[in-house]
């Protein structure tokens, strides 16, 4: 037991400039960081996800879930912004577990990590293709029926945002503002067109009486409770945990922290600005969304559409087909990104094959575990049926969002005198509510959802007692520290 428990120490979870190993070249600043958070944050779900749960689930109250998702991202924030301005690495939400409970509870939060964002890049490039498809036959293309051009531009986008990523960092560093930039000029078009649309009658008091629906109960707490309803607070409620899936991917800047100059600051303020301004513009959408058309004549398939066709603005079709093919290629980009350096760090600590820590020389990227994560998203988009899989993608985030919430109380009673760039205020108050409001998204998510998220961590667990637990460099007698592979500064 003690073996699996031992636990990597704090200097040997930091980069070079703290005195251990750091191999990844400095690339991010402060305004990089904002950017890669509302790269990943602001995606097709944008101009979707208010309009579907306000259409089933929680009616103009959807504008409420908006609120409730951000206030507990936004506590989850501050937890993660503390822990990475302690640990500055790579590994994220890996290392800090590493660090504070032990091997094998990050090897747990590590195996959580890959389901949510290697799954999270498939089920994103397989939406992608579905949007792209729809964007051209909006603009009069005749496009054929069959799957075929949608599976090819799904291979065709993975393939081309693998390369981008693995060979030519700060080209995709340019592509990313760009692109973001691009996005950005869309929604707020869509802000600003909408706006002057509005009929403040379609919201009404915010709440629509609950009703009780004739399906079985699905999720957790509706098992508890015993029948599935939809709309009053407990839809409010339900939509929230639907819409925690728009705001994940603040958690993959802290990955960018080897990589970011001055991390300690800049990490968590890059962190939390993003996620503030991803919720201002959400809350904004949703505002746009429910007030243009009463909740009960929105379409679930395309809401956002619909309803400013409902209103006859028939030509902001096109930007939001725009603004949804760009929003999901910077999401894709970045999960990639972020992907590529938990598994980095993984293989660095020995617990998966070392060979994928190797950094190329050439492109000053691990452009080895890129390839690789790059291959494995293309056949998981084009072969299995991953868009009914999105909630997997939800437990695994909020299963690592626990247990970082739970890793700053510890960390503050054992290790005290760690240099931290950023507290988390009202502590342990707020990280104490952080793991609540954790807990509660994540019992209104499926049983089966559930049931599948337990049977790959078992099989994780499985694959660490084979091979991880042998091949940690810190099983070996006299662990040293993790090698450098090809360190580069720029």
């Amino acid at each position: 037991m003690s073996t699996i428990l031992r636990r990597l120490p704090p200097s040997e979870a930091t980069g070079l400039r703290t005195g251990a190993r750091h191999s990844l070249a400095e690339l991010y600043r402060p305004a990089d960081l904002v950017v890669l958070g509302l790269g990943v944050m602001i995606g097709a779900g944008i101009f979707s996800i208010a309009g579907r749960q306000a259409a089933t689930t929680a009616g103009p109250g959807v504008i409420l879930s908006f609120m409730i998702a951000g206030i507990a991202c936004l506590l989850a924030c501050l937890c993660y912004a503390e822990l990475s301005s302690t640990m500055p690495t790579s590994g994220s939400a890996y290392t800090f577990t590493y660090v504070i409970f032990g091997e094998v509870w990050a090897w747990i939060i590590g195996w959580a990590l890959i389901l949510e964002l290697q799954l999270a890049a498939a089920v994103v490039a397989r939406a992608w293709g579905e949007i792209a498809v729809g964007a051209v036959a909006n603009f009069g293309v005749r496009v054929p029926a069959s799957g075929i051009v949608k599976d090819l531009l799904v291979f065709v986008i993975l393939v081309l945002l693998t390369g981008i990523v693995a060979l030519a960092a700060r080209i995709g560093l340019r592509a990313l503002w760009i692109m973001v930039s691009a996005k950005l000029l869309a929604i707020g078009a869509v802000i600003v067109v909408g706006v002057m649309h509005i009929d403040v009658a379609n919201y009404g008091e915010f709440y629509v009486p609950p009703k009780t629906l004739d399906v079985a109960p699905a999720t957790v707490l509706e098992i508890f409770y015993g029948e599935s309803q939809a709309f009053g607070w407990f839809g409010i409620f339900a939509a929230a945990s639907a819409i925690a899936f728009a705001y994940i991917g603040f958690d993959i800047v802290a990955t960018s922290a080897e990589e970011t100059v001055n991390a300690r600051k800049a990490v968590p303020k890059g962190m939390i600005r993003s996620l503030v301004i991803a919720t201002v513009i959400y809350i904004a959408v949703a505002l746009v969304m429910v007030g243009l058309a009463p909740y009960t004549q929105i379409s679930e398939d395309a809401p956002l559409t619909s309803a400013f066709r409902a209103v006859g603005v028939d030509w902001m079709v096109h930007v939001i087909d725009v603004g949804a093919v760009l929003g999901l290629t910077t999401v894709i980009l970045v999960l990639i990104v972020g992907q590529t350096r938990v598994l980095f760090s993984m293989a660095r600590d020995g617990l998966i094959p070392r060979g994928l820590a190797t950094v190329s020389r050439r492109y000053h990227t691990p452009t080895r575990v890129t390839l690789v994560i790059g291959f494995v998203a293309i056949v998981l988009a084009e072969f299995v049926p991953v868009l009914t899989m999105q909630e997997l993608v939800v437990l695994g985030t909020l299963f690592a969002f626990a247990f970082v919430a739970a890793g700053v109380i510890v960390m503050r009673r054992r290790m005290p005198h760690l240099e931290r760039g950023f507290r988390v205020p009202l502590s342990p108050l707020l990280p104490a509510l952080s793991l609540l409001a954790t807990l509660w998204l994540m019992v209104n998510l499926r049983v089966l959802t559930w049931a599948w998220f337990v049977l790959w961590m078992a099989f994780g667990l499985l694959v660490y007692l084979v091979y991880g637990r042998r091949n940690s460099l810190l099983a070996r007698p006299n662990p040293q520290p993790r090698p450098v592979h090809g360190r580069h500064r720029r």
